[in-house]
This record gives structure tokens, C-alpha cells and sequence, in this order.
């Protein structure tokens, strides 16, 4: 793999916090840069990804899926969601609940 420098301009506040997290993780600061500049990288390119997905989505394809969803699979006793467990909130839509993103 090809090596190449970068001279990055940082402000003293935010180099001197990514020395002391370089420090508490025992990795030279060069390591911890290029790793949270990898691990930025892939977050952005993976929202990406699943944006072009959807922007191909079939929506009707997927409205029918949904309707078949539980008709063949009643829940068993212990299917239940512990009560101390939180939902997610739902909206109905097109007569339909769904959970809110």
C-alpha cells in the first residue's frame, strides 16, 4: 500500500483532545487520525449507498410486501414485548400504523 504525508492544520484545542484520546487508546495520534478519517468515510459513503437504494425502491413492490406481513405467522405465547420496553411512536398512514423514523 502507497504512503503518502498530509500536513494537516488542526486547532490547538482539538489536537491536543485527539492527543490525549490517541494516548488513553495506546495508538500513535497518526493511527487515530486515519482511522476516524477511514471510519468517516465509510459512514458517509453507506448513507450513499442506501440513498441511491431507495431512490431505486419500488414502492409498490415493497406496499405489498408489507401486507402480507403476520398474516401467515401468528405470534406465540412470549412473543410479547416487555413492558419496559419502549415503542418506537407510530402514525397512521393510508389506514395503515407505522412506526415513526
Amino acid at each position: 500500500m502507497r504512503r503518502s504525508n498530509f500536513a494537516l492544520r488542526l486547532q490547538p484545542s482539538l489536537l491536543n483532545e485527539a492527543r490525549k484520546l490517541a494516548e488513553s487508546e495506546g495508538v500513535a495520534l497518526n493511527q487515530l487520525i486515519t482511522v476516524a478519517l477511514a471510519e468517516k468515510i465509510s459512514a458517509l459513503r453507506t448513507g450513499e449507498y442506501f440513498a441511491e437504494r431507495a431512490r431505486r425502491a419500488d414502492w409498490s413492490k415493497i406496499e405489498r410486501i408489507l401486507q402480507r406481513v403476520g398474516t401467515q405467522n401468528v405470534p406465540q405465547p412470549g412473543d410479547e414485548i416487555p413492558s419496559n420496553i419502549k415503542r418506537a411512536p407510530q402514525r397512521v398512514r393510508n389506514g395503515r400504523k407505522r412506526r415513526l423514523r
